[in-house]
């Protein structure tokens, strides 16, 4: 049954984090918020509130390492797994890509986050410091938004670099946003416990730590809304979007979700994140720096590659 758990609340989790972005971004559409900002900031909550919740809610049962393994697996499964598979599936050009800055912007927020891990167990203060950073690269990305659409003079340009405001829906009427932002809210919670619960039982049954199951398991599972949106990405020919989605997410990930998790517990670190993952986490995002820098184009061989790498890393933490 604790598979069934875990699965229904993985399942819940996707369903859920679906609903709250249908109605966020109509919401914030509605409210005249600007198309380009709504992607930057509620699409990309949404996607990841299932990691956020799941997070908090392994803190406040007393299994942190569930959510510190949950972040730092959930980005090496978004860089190796979520690109090597939309690359397998269909490579795609970089020439246009302009990441560079965000790119830059995940690599500090990664050395910062692997900084704060040395210095834990990372408490309220440190969350406090990764959410500041946060605040800084949420302000730089809005006025370097409102910068660009000045020279753009066009809404349906700063749109096209979204494939998630395809959920936008002019003619929705306000019950049906409600009603998924109720769905959203509610089966968030829900799933999260279900999954959590599952999980740590399947850790304890199994001998391993909630540390492992939160790297491997839940990782892949909260990365599913990553991967879908980076394969269609992928398809569309849209590198842009491919890549921003996963840098968007990872720094969301490590500022983000640990920074407010740990305003309910303190939440330790173990030798073996200190000693392997965290590095392995950095080493996969310093990977793709050709891609960024050089405008290599993400082939097929790419994501053989990058899939391969995965499953060495998963291989290494099971054994």
């Amino acid at each position: 049954m604790d598979w069934v758990y875990a699965f229904a609340g993985l399942v819940i989790l996707l369903l859920a984090g679906d609903a709250l972005v249908r109605g966020a971004v109509n919401l914030s559409l509605r409210l005249g918020i600007p198309a380009l900002i709504v992607s930057l900031t509620v699409v990309a909550f949404g996607t990841s509130a299932p990691e956020l919740l799941i997070s908090v809610r392994a803190v406040m049962d007393h299994v942190p390492g569930l959510a510190l393994g949950n972040v730092v697996g959930s980005n090496i499964a978004n860089v190796l797994l979520v690109l090597g598979i939309a690359a397998l599936l269909t490579g795609f050009s970089t020439s246009q890509c302009r990441s560079r800055k965000a790119y830059l912007f995940m690599i500090f927020s990664t050395l910062l986050f692997i900084a704060v891990c040395y210095l834990g167990p990372i408490t309220w203060i440190h969350g406090m410091i990764l959410l500041a950073a946060l605040g800084l690269v949420l302000s730089d990305t809005f006025l370097g938004a409102r910068a660009d659409r000045r020279i753009r003079k066009s809404e349906e340009a700063a749109c096209a670099i979204s494939p998630d405001l395809e959920v936008a829906d002019n003619d929705m009427p306000w019950w049906q946003v409600l009603v998924f932002l109720g769905l959203g809210l509610v089966g968030l919670p829900l799933g999260a416990d279900l999954l959590v619960d599952g999980a740590t039982h399947i850790a304890r049954d199994f001998g391993v730590s909630e540390t492992v199951i939160g790297l491997t398991l839940v990782a892949v599972g909260t990365s599913l809304p990553e991967l879908a949106t980076t394969v269609m990405a992928a398809r569309q020919n849209h590198a842009d979007v491919a890549l921003g989605n996963v840098i968007g997410s990872n720094m969301f990930n490590l500022l983000a979700i640990i920074g407010i998790a740990s305003f309910f517990g303190d939440i330790p670190v173990r030798d073996g994140l200190l000693g392997f993952d965290l590095w392995v986490m950095l080493g996969a995002s310093l990977l793709i720096a050709p891609i960024v820098f050089l405008h290599w184009n993400i082939t097929r061989l790419w994501g053989l590659a990058l899939s391969a790498a995965y499953g060495l890393y998963i291989f290494a933490v099971l054994t």
